[in-house]
């Protein structure tokens, strides 16, 4: 069974404030993130191994911008998102 039959997915953006590495431009970006809600019951047909999984489950954020880019007109490149986390547990 896979881990997603686990969850309800929903997009979410929130606000957060990065530099650009190399103008050094300092902007407020919005990041998407997905939001994995934990299902009310495990799905039908589930092995008690998956029952286990299921029981030790909980929400979490899952990052989906890895780059954004800079909105100086003279710079316009792209830059990773330094050393955030790309999952956030709830």
């Amino acid at each position: 069974m896979n881990e997603r039959d686990f969850y309800t997915e929903s997009p979410l953006s929130k606000k957060a404030v990065y530099t650009c590495p190399l103008c050094r431009q300092t902007t407020e970006f919005s990041v998407r993130w997905l939001r994995r809600t934990k299902k009310k019951a495990p799905p039908p047909g589930a092995s008690q191994l998956d029952l286990a999984k299921f029981a030790k489950a909980r929400d979490y954020l899952v990052r989906v911008d890895d780059f954004l880019s800079c909105p100086n007109p003279r710079c316009r490149r792209r830059f990773e998102i330094p050393s955030d986390q790309t999952v956030a547990f709830l």
